[in-house]
């Protein structure tokens, strides 16, 4: 006998009130698999335990931002809405130099403490135990560049925003960078050094998340694997020869274009020293969050000039507008772009 569309209607309704009483049953879990114990919605308040975390969750809910782990500065307050850059300095539970206490963050009264880096043994444990000793929710999502388009997509569901306009965006600007590179035979790939710190002397070697961006951009690191940052020597750097340097410190820059040492590498004698925009966050290396979408497309304009023709302002106007959600004016843009501090 055929139903009558009175009990399919029921019997849908069955289904799907069972399907919701599963789902609301099933726990919520972050990236690294753990159960958030106690995460209430509508999530309204959220601590950053770190600088990825703050500048994630700003891209897409700047209203759920507490503050930020270290206090805006005044170079980089006009990039930021004015609201946010307002916030107050929080600090930081993870990472080097972590200065926030559990009291100060429970006083702040957090809907959920949220993490974006290493999923790792490590930091789970301390996810672990801060959420234990808090009794509220603590979320690791996964800080790779690679990931953003699903680490995008795991904030959105734990906080209750739609994040696929900024998933998709950050999945369109990764495949892109992967085809055009694909197609740089690996011995015409640029060798490549990361100058850190005020004299260019620090850098980060391979697997280090520092030089994320370098690698997806297919440079090959002269400073070699093992991961991490290292002290390195002017004539360690000479003798590695690199073709292009990125450097963080513009005064670091400066000084080394004048400086006879630096000026018989490769890089210096064929004008390819380049500091990296760091307004209001670092393009290619700190944070390392999603603002390194940005280096992505600063980085193939300089190791790939002949792939990437586009107009970087037009795109820094347009992904500042997106993630910042302030977009700057000329003056603001040459700023940024000539590595301003």
């Amino acid at each position: 006998m055929r139903p009558d569309r009175r009990s399919l209607l029921l019997g849908s309704a069955a289904l799907a009130l069972s399907g919701a009483a599963r789902s609301a049953a099933e726990p919520v879990r972050d990236d690294a698999g753990r159960v958030l114990a106690g995460l209430r919605r509508p999530v309204a308040r959220v601590f950053p335990a770190g600088p990825p975390a703050a500048i994630l969750l700003y891209t897409l809910a700047p209203g759920l931002l507490l503050g930020w782990p270290r206090a805006i500065r005044p170079s980089e307050r006009p990039y930021l809405l004015p609201q946010a850059a307002d916030l107050p300095e929080v600090g930081r539970l993870t990472g080097r130099g972590n200065t926030a206490n559990l009291e100060s963050v429970l006083a702040l009264k957090p809907d959920l403490i949220l993490d974006v880096g290493s999923t790792a043994e490590t930091y789970r444990s301390l996810a672990d135990r801060v959420q234990e000793q808090t009794g509220l929710p603590y979320a690791l999502l996964d800080g790779r560049l690679a990931s953003t388009p699903a680490t995008y997509r795991s904030l959105g569901r734990l906080i209750g925003h739609d994040a696929e306009p900024l998933a998709a965006l950050s999945q369109s600007i990764l495949a892109t960078m992967r085809e055009r590179v694909a197609t740089v035979p690996d011995g015409n790939r640029p060798r490549v050094y990361l100058a850190r710190g005020p004299r260019g002397l620090e850098t980060a070697r391979q697997g280090s998340i520092n030089v994320e961006a370098l690698a997806l951009m297919g440079a090959v690191n002269v400073a070699g694997p093992g991961g991490g940052l290292a002290q390195v020597s002017p004539e360690d750097v000479v003798a590695w020869a690199p073709e292009v340097i990125v450097a963080l410190d513009p005064a670091f820059a400066a000084a080394a274009r004048q400086d006879p040492l630096w000026q018989a590498t490769p890089a210096l004698r064929t004008g390819r020293l380049h500091v990296s925009p760091s307004l209001p966050f670092g393009w290619v290396d700190f944070p390392p969050s999603v603002n390194r979408l940005l280096g992505l497309w600063w980085l193939g304009t300089i190791l790939y000039p002949t792939l990437f023709l586009e107009d970087i302002r037009g795109i820094a106007r347009d992904l500042y507008g997106r993630l910042y959600h302030v977009t700057p004016d000329a003056a603001g843009l040459d700023r940024v772009l000539a590595g301003a501090p």
